[in-house]
C-alpha cells in the first residue's frame, strides 16, 4: 500500500468526519430529507471528495438504503431516529461512515448501544483478528443494553472504487466466517442495533443502483438506453448512484425505464430499501479502518483531524 493510497483514504475519512459532525446540526423535525442529502453531497464536493454512494438517510425502522428520489417530499418526523450513512472517495479510495441522530431521548440507549459496539469493535480490530470475533463483540455489547444486532447486515472490506470488496464482517459471532483483518486493506465496521426482531427485509422500493458493465449485453439494448448507461458509467464506473443525480440530463421516465432494463439484463444491481422485520427502531454507527503494510491501524473517520 503506497503513501498516495493511504493519503487518499485518510483525506476521504477527514472529509466524511467533518460532514457527519456538521450533519447533526441540520437533522431536525420538519427538515426535508432531499435538502439534507443534497447539502451533504454538495459539501463532499466542496471539500475535495466525491460521493462513494448516494447519502443514505434512513429513518426509524428503515435500516438502510433510503436516499431521496427526485421531488421527494419526505420530512424528518418528530421523535425520529435518523441514520446518516455517507461514503466519500478520493481517487477511488473510500471512507464509509455513519452516525445516528435521535430526536427523542427514549432512544438514547439504543444509539449508545450501537455506538459503544462500534468503539469496542474498532478497538479490538487488528491485523490477524478474526472477523467473527469482532462480530461477537458487537453482538455482546448490543445485547448488554437489551437490544439486538441486525444479524443479516454486516460490515465489509473496501477496495478502490468498490464498496463491497468481498469480505464480510458480521455483527454477531458467525462461526462460518473464517476471514481476518489483513495488512494493505480497508474495512468498514458498522454495527446496527434494534429494538425489533434483529433482521431486515427488502421493501418494494429501490432508490440506489450500481452498474455492471457487459459490452455484449449492452449492445442488445437500444441506442437510447446505451446512451444512458454510458453517461452514468463514465461518471460512476461501478459505484452506486441515484436517479435524481441524472434528471438534469434525462427525463425521469427514461431513467426509470433504463434501470429496469439494466437490472433485468444483468447490467445493474439494485439496492432495495431495507426495513427492520419487526418494525423496531434501528440505530447505526460506522467507521472505516485501514491497515497499512507496516501494521498501522488508521481509523479514517476519526475526528482527530479536520478537512480543510
Amino acid at each position: 500500500m503506497g503513501q498516495e493510497e493511504i493519503e487518499s483514504y485518510v483525506k476521504a475519512g477527514q472529509i466524511a468526519c467533518k460532514i457527519l459532525r456538521d450533519s447533526t446540526k441540520i437533522v431536525r423535525p420538519g427538515a426535508k430529507v432531499i435538502e439534507i442529502a443534497e447539502q451533504i453531497e454538495k459539501r463532499i464536493a466542496e471539500l475535495g471528495g466525491e460521493p462513494a454512494f448516494p447519502v443514505n438517510i434512513s429513518i426509524n425502522d428503515v435500516a438502510a438504503h433510503y436516499t431521496p428520489e427526485a421531488g421527494d417530499t419526505l420530512t424528518v418526523p418528530e421523535g425520529a431516529v435518523v441514520k446518516i450513512d455517507i461514503g466519500v472517495h478520493v481517487n477511488g479510495y473510500i471512507a464509509d461512515t455513519a452516525i445516528t441522530v435521535t430526536l427523542d431521548d427514549r432512544y438514547n440507549m439504543l444509539c449508545e448501544a450501537a455506538k459503544t459496539a462500534l468503539e469496542k469493535a474498532v478497538e479490538a480490530a487488528n491485523i490477524g483478528t478474526k472477523f467473527s470475533e469482532v462480530g461477537h463483540i458487537v453482538e455482546s455489547v448490543i445485547k448488554s443494553y437489551g437490544f439486538k444486532p441486525i444479524y443479516n447486515l454486516s460490515g465489509h472490506s473496501l477496495d478502490r472504487f468498490s464498496i463491497h470488496a468481498g469480505e464480510v464482517i458480521p455483527n454477531y459471532r458467525d462461526r462460518l466466517v473464517f476471514g481476518s483483518f489483513k495488512p494493505g486493506r480497508a474495512y468498514a465496521i458498522e454495527p446496527f442495533a434494534t429494538s425489533g426482531d434483529g433482521y431486515v427485509t427488502e421493501s418494494r422500493k429501490t432508490l440506489i443502483y450500481a452498474l455492471r458493465p457487459n459490452p455484449k449485453k449492452l449492445s442488445k439494448l437500444g441506442q437510447e438506453l446505451q446512451t444512458v448507461f454510458n453517461t452514468i458509467y463514465n461518471d460512476r464506473k461501478t459505484l452506486p448512484f441515484a436517479l435524481r443525480w441524472y434528471t438534469n440530463r434525462f427525463s425521469l421516465e427514461l431513467l426509470e425505464k433504463a434501470v429496469k432494463a439494466f437490472v433485468q439484463s444483468g447490467l445493474a444491481i439494485a439496492y432495495p430499501v431495507l426495513v427492520e422485520r419487526g418494525r423496531g427502531m434501528v440505530a447505526q454507527f460506522e467507521h472505516t479502518v485501514l491497515f497499512t503494510d507496516r501494521g498501522e491501524k488508521i481509523v479514517t473517520t476519526s475526528c482527530s483531524t479536520e478537512a480543510a
